[in-house]
């Protein structure tokens, strides 16, 4: 007779079906690595149209190159390349801009894209700004407030609210629910 602990079995690791036997890498798409010298190198033909006055194309052209494969490093650059696109554009350009882009071909993937790093910018934004609000005090508590100190993120927030307000206007809560279903991030 043995005297095995059968409580000790982990009888998951027997069923095939079980999840402890999926490989979770089969749920994230394969992606190309990219090196940040790449991503600078995006970045300064975008600001070229910036600078030239297509908004709408360098918009077009970051998102239709989203760095998946970058270092974090890249992908920063990238975001602030984005932000800094979106900024620069009016709002009342803000709905014909995307109307545009969403009809076109691969339209909803590039939306998609978009409401990536709108996401992305509202939670660097609010990260920033937190860490700037917490003062420690000379009690040795902290005091969180928000009198001044805020002034850069305040403007980056409403913008980005405004690009998302837009775009789930023309692109539908569907890009939401596929934006938080994407394994790859921005």
């Amino acid at each position: 007779m043995s005297l095995q602990n059968w409580r000790t079995i982990n009888v998951d690791a027997l069923d095939p079906d079980s999840p402890a036997n999926f490989d979770l890498s089969t749920l994230t798409p394969a992606v190309n690595p990219v090196s940040t010298s790449d991503v600078q190198s995006l970045q300064n033909q975008i600001r070229q149209l910036l600078r030239g006055g297509d908004s709408e194309g360098a918009l077009r052209g970051a998102l239709e190159n989203v760095p998946y494969g970058a270092d974090d490093r890249g992908k920063e650059i990238h975001l602030a390349t984005v932000i800094e696109i979106l900024q620069s554009i009016r709002q009342s350009e803000m709905s014909p801009i995307l109307s545009r882009i969403y009809q076109s071909e691969g339209g909803t993937e590039v939306l998609d894209a978009l409401m990536k790093y709108i996401y992305k910018g509202m939670a660097q934004s609010t990260h920033a700004q937190s860490a700037k609000q917490v003062q420690p005090q000379s009690t040795g508590f902290s005091q969180i407030h928000s009198r001044g100190g805020g002034e850069g993120g305040g403007q980056a927030m409403s913008v980005l609210l405004s690009w998302h307000e837009k775009l789930v206007e023309i692109a539908g809560p569907g890009s939401i629910v596929r934006v938080m279903s994407d394994r790859r991030t921005v």
